[in-house]
């Protein structure tokens, strides 16, 4: 679960692209500032250029030295030589969003991905906003219904990316009342935590921690010590019990420890910056 990696910008979608840009500007700094090579890529959309086109507008408008569009629109796309080499100048890489199915469909396995991973392990910033933060664990929410509660069949889980494995992302969080899909993911698929961020928001991942930065807030659900579930009864279209799970709330400013699985508060960072 632990990323000791570079830095994952894990993005709720909606992001501010005509203001101050709170959200991209830090996925920039972390990326290199005005030295950074961001390298977009635009699998889960079916308007790519559109799209391209925005993010490069955006980037250099905050100050990136390079941005350069990465299309696979095509899976054989994702394992071009001239592809991967566009690709590895990069010092981030970000995942537009869109329909995170396709990703996998035409990212993952390819010698794209490969060169990704091998980025990230030296230290290169990969971000991802709405269907580009979904990707993210090893196990993703492909789809399921919004603002309803649990249900074992409100929810399709499938094959992420896995560069946070062990987690469960849900975005567009509280815009959409996705708490219910996001615990029904919890239940069939277990993981330690459920993450889920709301639009102009993210969590930057840095090491053991997380901290969030945006207009919004991020939503915490640990289930390790849940107390009882109703799953192995349920059938088709029956509500979901779940007991004794932990649930936090956190705006911007605060952070959170992937390893003892707490929140940090600001004034702990405060006493901790005077110690």
């Amino acid at each position: 679960m632990i990323n000791s990696k570079g830095a994952l910008v894990i993005i709720g979608g909606a992001e501010d692209k005509e203001g101050d840009c709170l959200v991209l500007r830090e996925f920039v700094r972390r990326a290199g500032g005005t030295k950074a090579k961001i390298a977009v890529l635009t699998a889960a959309t079916t308007a790519p250029r559109e799209v391209g086109d925005t993010y490069i507008r955006v980037f250099k408008e905050i100050g990136a030295e390079a941005v350069e569009v990465i299309d696979t629109e095509h899976p054989e796309d994702g394992d071009r030589q001239e592809t991967v080499d566009k690709l590895q100048q990069a010092t981030g890489i970000f995942f537009t969003g869109g329909d995170q199915a396709r990703i996998i469909e035409l990212v993952k396995g390819t010698r794209v991905d490969q060169a990704i991973r091998q980025m990230h392990a030296a230290g290169v910033v990969i971000g991802g906003t709405s269907a580009g933060a979904a990707m993210m664990p090893d196990i993703m929410i492909v789809e399921g219904d919004s603002a309803t509660h649990p249900r074992v069949d409100s929810v399709e889980l499938g094959a992420g990316m896995g560069f946070l494995p062990g987690i469960a992302v849900d975005q567009h969080f509280s815009q959409r009342g996705r708490l219910g899909r996001l615990i029904a993911a919890l239940v069939q698929q277990p993981a330690i935590l459920g993450i889920g961020i709301d639009e102009d928001t993210a969590v930057i991942v840095e090491g053991n921690e997380f901290e969030v930065v945006g207009q919004g807030s991020v939503t915490v659900v640990d289930e390790t010590e849940a107390t009882h579930n109703n799953l192995e009864l349920l059938l088709r279209n029956e509500s979901l019990a779940i007991c004794g799970v932990k649930l936090h709330i956190l705006p911007a400013g605060y952070r959170f420890n992937l390893q003892t699985r707490q929140p940090i508060l600001p004034m702990d960072l405060t006493v901790q910056s005077a110690a």
